[in-house]
């Protein structure tokens, strides 16, 4: 059985389906693919239905990741029961998730993306790049390539 990964942001356009495409192209590096399934969602409902945003969409396609999800928000009736792991990109998002936890089973799944970072370990959060320029997306990115990478190697072993 595949284990279950969420990527959780605020809108699900930017930083979520970055993490679910680089976590995508990691297992498929690694040959992988068929032991993890990865998705994303948004705290907020406000971009469900829509693309990632085009200039994350930009800047990930020049490091060869298709950010092909689309957008929509967290459901806790359902997204508690079917991911293993759900992992927060910012502490909001991670207090927003632990918020509306059911029980202690769903406390324990939920998981901030940057604890898996090694060489950025001086980041608490993958900031969000929405209202800035170029320099944030590729930061983001950096990030999360980072804790992709941390969090395989956490959950391959």
């Amino acid at each position: 059985m595949k284990k279950k990964l969420l990527f959780v942001c605020l809108g699900n356009i930017c930083r979520s389906p970055s993490a679910e495409a680089v976590m995508n192209g990691f297992l498929k590096v690694n040959m992988l693919n068929d032991e993890f399934e990865c998705d994303s969602a948004g705290t907020g409902g406000w971009h469900v239905g829509e693309r990632a945003d085009s200039r994350m969409r930009t800047h990930a396609a020049r490091r060869d990741y298709d950010l092909t999800s689309i957008a929509r928000q967290f459901n806790p009736k359902n997204d508690f029961d079917e991911f293993d792991l759900i992992i927060g990109m910012d502490a909001q998002n991670v207090s927003d998730l632990q918020d509306i936890a059911r029980n202690s089973e769903d406390l324990h799944k939920i998981k901030s993306m940057t604890d898996y970072c090694t060489r950025y370990k001086h980041y608490n959060s993958v900031p969000d790049p929405y209202y800035g320029g170029a320099d944030g997306f590729e930061l983001v990115l950096d990030i999360l390539e980072d804790a992709c990478d941390g969090l395989l190697k956490q959950i391959s072993k």
